[in-house]
């Protein structure tokens, strides 16, 4: 389903798609006799339309017939069904912008299609890996040396130290937490108390160094028992339904949280939450949303809109929020209760780092002159 979600966000109106077919000819003998057979053949398509179904996790596009075939009349309407393992071949209308690459690198990077990570451990061993929609991928296993406890514990204290921090080092070398609204839930699972023993040491780097982006990453963070370090035992903790129902939960938690701190500063009324259009489009043009905890929300649906000029206007704004400004940019999709509930205040909204308090003014002046 994830890969279809992906082709569904990419493929957009007058793109051309070129993929395989199967057209039914049927043939007319010297004799008036007619016969129909399949056949295979490779279709181009200007796109029109296109129609995911998530319950079937289909993928029907539309379109007009761009390349002469013989099989199927030029301009004629068409629609193709775009399955797993599928292949197509997909250019562009209007050019690959920043939005459209994004998309296609999350679709063909595994880490990216991640659910969520994982880290299975017990003293002196531990497994981190990521989770997709149909596999588990180990990327790394972390082994060290670590003394029996006894009555001097110094050697021990010493040891686990070191391996917490290692642990700590290899696993954000691997996490991508530049960007905060792309970082993903985090499991941590073991024999006793050491998956909490590590949260803690995560914790405490955290706050002692001012980590923003781990400290992002804290709240996403599940701790569980399990019996093992051993993948088989990551396994069975995630058969548990209150460990999925908590992850599901914290999947989104990025997006909610953002959400619920735009709606509060919009109750205060303190200047630094604004939606719509036009007033997030002059908000990023004062510079209010960059460095600092701006934040740009916006809808998915917005770059599936078949006005060219349209699309272009809300990836100039991603770009130079992202870009220009420094600011953190979360496309939130519509199939999720946190885009349903952006699309209700016109599909895209902003935080700001400085109050301003004088937008709707500005428009009054602009209205009267």
């Amino acid at each position: 389903m994830l890969i279809q979600w992906h082709a569904y966000n990419l493929i957009r109106p007058d793109d051309l798609l070129r993929a395989s077919a199967v057209r039914r000819v049927v043939t007319e003998s010297l004799a008036g006799a007619t016969s129909s057979t399949r056949v295979h053949t490779t279709l181009t398509l200007k796109v029109t339309n296109t129609d995911f179904d998530p319950q079937s996790s289909q993928l029907h596009v539309s379109g007009r017939v761009a390349e002469e075939n013989k099989y199927v009349p030029m301009h004629g309407y068409h629609t193709l069904d775009l399955e797993l393992q599928r292949q197509f071949t997909l250019e562009k209308a209007d050019g690959w912008d920043s939005i459209a690459i994004q998309m296609l690198m999350e679709s063909v990077n595994m880490q990216s299609r991640a659910e969520l990570w994982a880290i299975v451990m017990q003293e002196g061993l531990a497994n981190i890996c990521y989770i997709t929609e149909h596999q588990t991928k180990l990327v790394q296993r972390i082994t060290s040396n670590i003394p029996k406890k006894r009555g001097d514990t110094r050697d021990y204290d010493k040891a686990i130290a070191k391996y917490h921090q290692t642990l700590l080092d290899t696993l954000l070398r691997h996490l991508d937490l530049k960007n905060s609204g792309d970082a993903k839930p985090l499991l941590l699972a073991s024999p006793g108390f050491l998956a909490q023993n590590f949260y803690n040491y995560m914790k405490t780097v955290a706050q002692s160094s001012s980590n923003k982006p781990l400290l992002a990453l804290l709240p996403m963070v599940t701790v569980t028992h399990s019996s093992s370090a051993h993948l088989s035992a990551l396994a069975e903790v995630l058969k548990s339904p209150a460990i999925l129902n908590k992850l599901r939960n914290t999947r989104f938690a990025r997006e909610t949280q953002l959400l619920d701190t735009f709606y509060e500063s919009l109750r205060k009324d303190d200047g630094k939450a604004w939606y719509g259009p036009k007033e997030v489009e002059k908000c990023v043009e004062k510079g209010a949303v960059g460095r600092g905890g701006g934040v740009l929300l916006i809808s998915n649906e917005l770059f599936r809109s078949q006005d060219v000029r349209e699309r272009k206007r809300w990836v100039a704004l991603v770009d130079k929020v992202r870009e220009d400004e420094g600011g953190e940019v979360r496309v939130l999709s519509s199939a999720h209760e946190s885009g349903k509930r952006l699309e209700a205040l016109g599909g895209v909204a902003a935080l700001l780092t400085f109050p301003i308090l004088d937008l709707d003014d500005d428009e009054e002046a602009v209205d009267g002159t």
